[in-house]
């Protein structure tokens, strides 16, 4: 989401570690999640070069969007302008939040009997050995792309097979992709050396 935040917003977001702005048609300060619940949790906050604009990186405690989708940057411009042209009519959510709610679906249907085309993700969820099984096999085509000096088209499409069954993987352990962007974001201000040597003292 984007807001308008002036100093004691600011100042108030770091006391508070709630992300908080200031309407300036209400001029009044007001904080995410105030009404809804769905807080964003603050954990630090960025200058861009010029120090005049901030990113607050947080974990929100539900929704973003008011409109109960995870973020408010869900409607692809390049696909509007294309759906236009075409006459559709969709607002797909980003790729990997939509890739992340199909497979949340399948997971929540297994329970049910599923007729029809049968689901490729709903047999890696109720199979574990399989999954790993193709981690395992997709990660080794992607190390070959490189090995191999394939074109970079494969090497996007084997990253992709990865991507996919790992967030099976994740999700059939309820995790969220945002948790593992978290712990990326966690890791912007320590080199990947110190990162493994921290490992290896918390082991």
């Amino acid at each position: 989401m984007q807001g308008f935040a002036n100093r004691e917003a600011v100042a108030t977001t770091i006391s508070s570690r709630k992300a908080t702005f200031y309407s300036r048609s209400r001029s009044a300060l007001w904080t995410k999640g105030e009404t809804s619940n769905n807080f964003i949790n603050v954990h630090d906050i960025f200058l861009d070069c010029d120090r005049d604009s901030i990113i607050y990186l947080g974990k929100p405690d539900g929704p973003t969007c008011h409109t109960g989708a995870e973020t408010c940057y869900y409607t692809s411009l390049i696909d509007l302008l294309e759906d236009q042209q075409s006459g559709g009519d969709k607002f797909p959510l980003t790729t990997l939040n939509s890739l992340e709610s199909t497979i949340a679906k399948r997971k929540g249907e297994l329970e049910v009997p599923q007729p029809g085309k049968p689901s490729w993700t709903r047999r890696l969820l109720l199979d574990e050995k399989l999954l790993c099984s193709k981690i395992r096999e997709e990660a080794d085509e992607l190390c070959r792309t490189l090995e191999e000096n394939e074109d970079k088209s494969r090497t996007a499409a084997e990253m992709g097979d990865v991507l996919y069954h790992s967030m099976v993987l994740l999700a059939l352990k309820d995790g969220k992709m945002e948790d593992v962007l978290e712990i990326l974001r966690r890791r912007f201000s320590q080199s990947g050396i110190e990162e493994k040597r921290s490992r290896k003292t918390q082991g």
